[in-house]
């Protein structure tokens, strides 16, 4: 197992110096998935929302996460991201939204939490524009589904 990187020697908190390491594409990909009651999500598919569009909200919230994860995430590198995607998709059969986010640069760290961040946010608006009608909807699932590039190599989830 490696080594936490972002404790120093002496066992304190600090940013990685990521200076050394080539500038290679990096991408990553993350899921969450927000589950609701049928009659919430009808009310989301529908466009009866009395909020907007759901979908189009919690899309533009995840990608404003992702380029603002080094605002949230103590020691996370501030990077110049290239591409952000947040795709919702409705599934009725487990009754909910599965988001999935991909990330991706050319730079010298990677991409995993933006990706987690674009994924999380995106639920928690998702939650947030319902709540008035369903407040035991579950976030679940946040997870990092792949990851490509970098010194660490490849990782896909299971």
């Amino acid at each position: 197992m490696s080594e936490l990187t972002h404790i120093n020697a002496s066992g304190e908190a600090n940013m990685v110096d990521v200076s050394a390491k080539a500038v290679t594409v990096r991408e990553a990909r993350a899921e969450a998935w927000v589950l609701m009651a049928p009659e919430t999500l009808q009310l989301i598919l529908g466009g009866q929302h009395h909020k907007g569009d759901v979908f189009a909200t919690a899309r533009i919230a995840g990608i404003m996460a992702a380029k603002k994860t080094a605002d949230l995430i103590p020691l996370c590198h501030p990077l110049a991201l290239s591409k952000v995607e947040v795709q919702l998709k409705a599934d009725t059969g487990r009754g909910g939204v599965h988001i999935e986010s991909y990330c991706k640069l050319a730079g010298q760290t990677g991409v995993e939490m933006e990706a987690l961040t674009a994924a999380s946010v995106a639920a928690l608006t998702i939650y947030d524009m319902c709540k008035a009608v369903q407040k035991d909807m579950r976030i679940e699932g946040v997870r990092l589904l792949e990851k490509r590039g970098g010194k660490s190599g490849d990782f896909k989830a299971i």
